[in-house]
């Protein structure tokens, strides 16, 4: 699937962010640990959330859709413990299946996660913690498998920070035998809105503070009603497509405390903002500056916003650093914005001790491998046909093309709509000309 885009006007308007991905499909899978149904609210229209529904239909539970925004799931009717290959690679919801079907069942297979080519994602951190809990664990070639009649309380640190790796052990503590203690704990946005979900269904579950998580196991949770929280990476997409085309974007349904790293560097670089309640205008207001960014785990700049920054980045007047720190392979959108003539310049940079810095294993790197880039701007940015691996890459290439003055075409556009319901539409409505292309077999590959 592909689009082209018609670049070079600035973006202006009104724009309402989504549901948070991130967190619906997850509330998704904890909604199966319940003995009655459950109801989410502003759930994105993404494949993510789709390839879920779907799963869970297939393992004999329901996961209906009564409006476009709502889901009900009800895990009733729940009757295998084995998750088929070919059903959930594309996402990271294996790891998260794994838990309520082997609460429900004592036992559970699943295939290895799969999710964007952005570098590995570990599962030793949440295995050693399942373990620690008394399951055994099996990797069997492609899949996964785990068994426990019960699982029981422990004391855990994860060795580094773990996104998923939390949000597992917070669905497997939810129901153990006594008390679990979660330290070096994930203490991401979405994750405080998986355990505000899981109190509603019955969960026992506080931080005593930031890094430290407690949760106290119950017999049984019940189901509940939660809204999704925003998806704070759109909201970032939007401010950022208002940067990199000199223009001025209204985003409403923003939590500003979960954007906070991203309004400091706002400030940094010299672009307009403001935060009123829940709306966050963005706006162009002269040339910008060059900054210094390292990614960092919550609350510190976010790894999926440095490929959404970056081709803001190239308008900058100096030389701009994103020092890449979560994920050891995540510019391959740098190679595409360098064939939109974007000056970018990949290096290691010396690190006195990588295991402290680096949150990715270090066994996972490679030589071939680079963690940072130099962007020298002002480049004038010009149209071509590039292709996307991942989500935030693809947006980033997106962003690029509706800066560059001409058409250009965005090929793999499948891996944006796994994490954006209609981001195309959305942009559109700010001003973007963007058409849908047809597929090879002459079909519209959506609506116009």
């Amino acid at each position: 699937m592909r689009w082209k885009v018609r670049g070079g006007r600035p973006l202006s308007g009104r724009v309402r962010v989504s549901g948070a991905k991130n967190t619906a499909f997850k509330a998704m899978i904890a909604a199966l640990l319940a003995d009655g149904p459950s109801v989410l609210e502003n759930v994105p229209d993404v494949e993510d959330v789709r390839i879920v529904a779907r799963t869970i239909e297939r393992l004999g539970g329901r996961a209906m859709r009564s409006d476009p925004t709502t889901w009900i799931i009800d895990p009733r009717s729940l009757q295998d413990a084995h998750v088929r290959a070919g059903s959930v690679e594309r996402t990271r919801a294996s790891p998260l299946l794994l838990i309520p079907l082997l609460v429900r069942f004592g036992e559970a297979s699943v295939p290895q996660p799969g999710g964007d080519p952005i570098g590995r994602r570990p599962l030793d951190r949440l295995l050693a913690g399942l373990e620690a809990m008394g399951a055994r664990v099996d990797e069997c070639g492609e899949h996964l498998r785990v068994r426990a009649k019960q699982l029981r309380g422990a004391r855990y640190r994860f060795p580094k920070n773990t996104h998923t790796g939390t949000e597992a052990m917070l669905l497997a503590a939810a129901c153990a035998r006594g008390e679990t203690i979660l330290e070096n704990a994930a203490e991401e946005p979405e994750v405080d809105d998986l355990i505000t979900f899981l109190t509603a269904m019955g969960a026992r579950i506080h931080r005593p503070d930031r890094r430290t998580i407690r949760i106290e196991g119950v017999s049984r949770l019940h189901g509940a009603r939660h809204r999704v929280l925003p998806d704070r990476n759109e909201a970032v997409t939007f401010a950022c497509a208002a940067l990199v085309t000199g223009g001025d974007v209204e985003i409403e349904d923003v939590r500003p405390a979960d954007v906070r790293a991203f309004l400091t560097v706002l400030e940094e670089i010299g672009a307009g903002f403001a935060c009123v309640g829940t709306r966050w205008r963005v706006w162009s207001q002269g040339p910008l500056r060059p900054v210094f960014l390292r990614t960092a785990p919550h609350p510190g700049f976010m790894t999926d916003w440095q490929p959404l920054i970056a081709p803001a980045l190239t308008q900058a007047h100096g030389v701009s650093v994103i020092h890449e720190t979560v994920f050891e392979d995540r510019f391959h959108y740098a190679r595409e914005l360098q064939r939109m003539g974007a000056r970018i310049e990949f290096f290691n940079p010396p690190v006195e001790d990588p295991d402290a810095v680096y949150n990715f294993n270090l066994e996972d790197d490679r030589p071939e491998f680079f963690h940072a880039i130099r962007i020298f701007g002002p480049t004038p940015l010009r149209p071509a046909t590039v292709r996307t691996t991942d989500i935030r890459g693809g947006a980033a290439l997106l962003l690029a093309a509706l800066a560059a003055r001409g058409e250009s075409v965005i090929e793999g556009v499948e891996h944006l709509e796994r994490g954006y319901d209609r981001l195309d539409l959305a942009l559109r409505s700010l001003g973007a000309e963007i058409e849908r292309e047809k597929d090879e077999r002459g079909q519209a590959s959506a609506e116009r």
